[in-house]
């Protein structure tokens, strides 16, 4: 049995957080300094690299696409650069994501040790820069990222939430990252476990964690990304959105009546919709290039 699943409650009340971009301010750091790099790098795009940096920062942090798990989002970032025009008339070659996709398509614990186990099992060599690139993310966020705290307001808001809602985090970033940032920063302690990319997708989460443990107007999702969203409706669950750009204030209404509202049965309704309406509108589904023809 999964560890989400026995996991027992204790409280009325169930919390899922999402990590990267939602509690800590690292979402743009690591796609910017380890994951576009590491794609450039291991996939040969130097020749393309900028266009590459857009519309990667475009899939993973600017789009309706945020926070996807990094394997779907290397496909959709070649399949967006297979569509622009300046690629086409360089005559540039694009990796080949067949393969990859094919595997999506099959799994959803779409974490590094279960890719690996599939490699080695399928060893395509269209598969073999996959692996390298998505080990050589991992290896350099270990040794380089440091010092990056939560939003002030997440923090006073997980160390209130923890006394009033069972809590765990729901995640696709690996676990092991997940684990040394929140003890890195003494916040693990406010939480009943930790899920990452490997224990499967965060609808999966949810629903071994607490659906038909909690009644599902007491499960509520915290999150900064369309994928939190989906969480929540996949499980009937309320949903809180943490604002691209605007995480702390996010948080601090969290903290000052959003709480509050979930608590007292109040949330659900005229004010988690207006809530969930900004978030939207901050999240587009077309690049820039794509609106103005480019």
């Amino acid at each position: 049995m999964n560890f989400l699943e026995q996991l027992k409650p204790e409280k009325e009340f169930f919390i899922g957080i999402d990590s990267d971009g939602c509690v800590f301010d690292t979402m743009e750091v690591k796609h910017k300094e380890f994951f576009c790099p590491n794609t450039v790098k291991y996939f040969g795009l130097f020749a393309i690299s900028k266009y590459v940096r857009e519309t990667w920062e475009f899939v993973n942090l600017y789009s309706v696409t945020r926070g996807i798990n990094r394997f779907p989002a290397l496909v959709r970032v070649m399949d967006l650069l297979a569509e622009r025009p300046e690629i086409n008339e360089l005559g540039f070659k694009l990796p080949d994501m067949e393969p990859l996709r094919q595997w999506i398509t099959g799994e959803t614990r779409l974490g590094n040790p279960v890719f690996r186990e599939y490699f080695l099992s399928n060893p395509h060599p269209a598969l073999k820069p996959v692996l390298n690139w998505t080990l050589a993310v991992n290896e350099d966020i270990a040794k380089w990222l440091r010092n990056t705290p939560p939003f002030p307001y997440a923090r006073k808001s997980i160390e209130r939430l923890c006394t009033l809602a069972d809590a765990i985090v729901v995640s696709q970033t690996p676990h092991e990252a997940l684990a040394r940032e929140w003890e890195e920063h003494s916040i693990d302690r406010f939480v009943k476990a930790i899920a990452g990319q490997e224990h499967g997708t965060k609808t999966e989460h949810l629903t071994m964690a607490a659906k038909g443990k909690y009644p599902d107007d007491r499960i509520l999702m915290i999150g900064d990304a369309p994928g939190d969203y989906k969480a929540a409706l996949g499980n009937n669950a309320l949903f809180f959105p943490v604002v691209p750009g605007n995480e702390n204030r996010s948080w601090k209404l969290f903290f000052d009546e959003g709480l509050d509202r979930f608590i007292s049965g109040t949330y659900k309704g005229d004010y988690q919709d207006k809530l969930i309406k900004e978030f939207r509108e901050s999240l587009p589904e077309k690049p820039s290039w794509q609106k103005t023809g480019i």
